[in-house]
């Protein structure tokens, strides 16, 4: 991947793009609890050719709420698990969306 072609990655929000540090300031926390979201398996970083792990802004949002949990008090094992339970339920949320609309449009005079 060329230069210009990471450049023009940074609106994408899985393109890897912040450090290790980078990330944990913009977080306001350390690095050490990136590294313990990474060991619950709540995010894992991608890694550069020197082996630094490299996050996204999409990691750094899910580290972040993880961090609000945390603060409140939530043991971060606990707060892994309700973020991930949250993510399930998002989704299944938009799986059964996407099946109304379907069954919807089969038959529409049966949502009237």
């Amino acid at each position: 991947m060329t230069a210009d072609d990471s450049f023009g990655r940074l609106d994408d929000d899985d393109y890897p793009a912040y450090t290790m540090g980078r990330a944990a300031e913009m977080l306001g926390t350390t690095q050490a609890f990136l590294r313990a979201l990474g060991k619950a398996r709540l995010i894992t970083p991608l890694r550069s050719e020197g082996g630094h792990r490299r996050y996204s802004r999409y990691q750094l949002r899910i580290a972040a709420r993880a961090r609000e949990l945390v603060d409140q008090g939530t043991p971060i094992e606990a707060a892994c698990r309700i973020i991930i339970l949250e993510d399930q339920l998002e989704e299944a949320q938009r799986i059964n969306a996407e099946h109304r609309r379907a069954a919807e449009a089969a038959n529409p005079t049966a949502a009237a």
